[in-house]
C-alpha cells in the first residue's frame, strides 16, 4: 500500500468518488491499455456525465462515442446497465456486489472493482494483472481460476481488516485502494515478459522470485492458430451517395454501421461472394467493379482480411432489411455521424483521398 500511494500513475479516474464514473473507467479498461482509455474517458464524460445522461441517449449516440476502441459488447451493455439503473434504481448504481452483478455488463471483475472502489465492500476485482501477480507471489503452476480467486478474496478481506486497524498509517484503508495497488503493481512493476524484481516491493516474499519462475509464471494455455477469413465489403454509391447498413444489434459489432458485406465462402470469387451477401442482407443485385483497398485485421478468435470494391446496382432498386437492422443513403460527409468499425474507418479513409 505504501508502494501504491507513492507510485501510483495520475489517472483522470483515479480517486473519482462517483461510482458512475469508476463504473464507466473500468468498462473503458477490459481488453484496453490505459494509454487509449484516458482520451475515450474524458470525451465521454464531456458527453455522458450522469448515467441518466447515458440512459436517455440513442443506442448510436453510445457507440458513436465508443467508435474505434472495439469489444462494442461492453458499450451495448452500459447503455442497458443505464437503463436499469434509473428505472429500478432512481439513477443511483447499487450499492454491493450481488446487486451488480444483475446488470448487464457487471462481470465479476467490474462488480468487484466498482463495489470495492465506490462503495468500500471488501470484495476482490481480478484482471490480468491480479491474476499475473498472484500466480508469481505463490508460485502457483496451474491454471487454476478458483485458486487465484480464493487468495484473492482471502488477501482483500485480510488486509481490509488489518488496514482499517492501523489507523496511525498513512496508506489507504479501503478494500478498493487495496485491488487497485495489485492492479497497479502488475501493469507498473511485474509485467508479463520482463517483470522488474529488483524494484518490486514484493521481491522478499515473491515465490516465483525466488525459485527463479517470475519468467515462466503464470503458465499460459498453448495459443491456436487463428483462423483467418476473406471478407468482402460493397461501396455503392448513386447520386453522390453511399449506402450504408446498419448490423443487427444482437451478435459481434452489434448496433454498428458498415458497407455491406461478408465473409467468402468456399469455391466463391470475391465478386461472387459480394453479390451473394448484398442480395441475402438488402435484395439488390449488383455488380462488382474495381477494388479500392483491402485491410488486414485481427479480432480476438479470428483475423480477416477485408477487401472493399466499388459497385453499382444493375437497376433501380429499394434495399430491404433481410438480414441488417436499418440502411441509409449517406454522403461522404454524412458517415461522420455514424459508428462504424476500425475497418470500415478506413474504407472511409481511403474514399475521402480519392474524393
Amino acid at each position: 500500500m505504501t508502494w501504491y500511494q507513492q507510485n501510483r500513475r495520475d489517472l483522470p479516474w483515479r480517486g473519482e468518488s462517483s461510482p458512475y464514473r469508476v463504473w464507466v473507467s473500468e468498462v473503458l479498461l477490459q481488453q484496453t491499455q490505459v494509454a487509449t482509455v484516458v482520451p475515450y474517458y474524458q470525451r465521454f464524460m464531456e458527453r455522458f456525465p450522469t448515467v441518466a445522461d447515458v440512459s436517455a441517449a440513442p443506442l448510436a449516440d453510445v457507440l458513436k462515442m465508443w467508435e474505434g476502441l472495439g469489444y462494442y459488447a461492453r458499450a451495448r451493455y452500459l447503455h442497458q446497465a443505464a437503463m436499469e439503473i434509473v428505472t429500478q434504481y432512481g439513477g443511483q448504481l447499487p450499492n454491493t456486489y450481488a446487486e451488480l452483478r444483475r446488470l448487464p455488463g457487471f462481470g465479476e471483475y467490474t462488480a468487484g472493482a466498482v463495489a470495492s472502489i465506490a462503495f468500500g465492500e471488501a470484495v476482490a476485482a481480478i484482471d490480468g494483472n491480479v491474476k499475473r501477480v498472484l500466480s508469481r507471489l505463490f508460485a502457483i503452476q496451474t491454471s487454476v481460476t478458483r485458486q487465484l480467486k480464493q487468495i484473492a478474496r482471502e488477501l482483500v478481506e485480510q488486509a481490509s481488516c488489518l488496514l482499517s486497524l492501523d489507523r496511525q498509517d498513512a496508506c489507504p484503508t479501503s478494500p478498493g485502494d487495496w485491488n487497485q495497488a495489485l492492479i497497479e503493481l502488475g501493469a507498473l512493476v511485474c509485467l508479463p515478459k520482463t517483470p522488474r524484481c529488483a524494484t518490486c516491493p514484493l521481491n522478499e516474499l515473491c515465490q516465483a522470485h525466488q525459485q527463479g519462475l517470475e519468467h515462466v509464471l503464470p503458465l499460459k494455455p498453448v495459443k491456436k492458430k487463428l483462423p483467418h477469413y476473406d471478407v468482402s465489403a460493397a461501396v455503392i454509391c448513386q447520386a453522390g451517395q453511399y449506402l450504408i447498413a446498419q448490423r443487427p444489434l444482437k451478435g459481434m459489432l452489434g448496433g454498428l454501421w458498415e458497407f455491406p458485406g461478408g465473409k467468402q465462402e468456399s469455391g466463391e470469387t470475391l465478386s461472387e461472394c459480394l453479390q451473394r451477401e448484398i442480395r441475402e442482407e438488402l435484395g439488390l443485385t449488383i455488380e462488382v467493379e474495381q477494388p479500392i483497398i483491402s485491410i488486414k485485421h485481427s479480432y480476438t478468435h479470428f483475423k480477416i482480411t477485408l477487401h472493399a470494391f466499388y459497385c453499382h446496382l444493375t437497376e433501380p432498386q429499394t434495399p430491404q432489411t433481410l438480414q441488417v437492422a436499418d440502411w441509409q443513403w449517406v454522403t461522404l460527409a454524412d458517415m461522420a455521424n455514424f459508428a462504424f468499425p476500425r475497418t470500415d474507418l478506413k474504407i472511409i479513409a481511403a474514399l475521402q483521398q480519392r474524393d
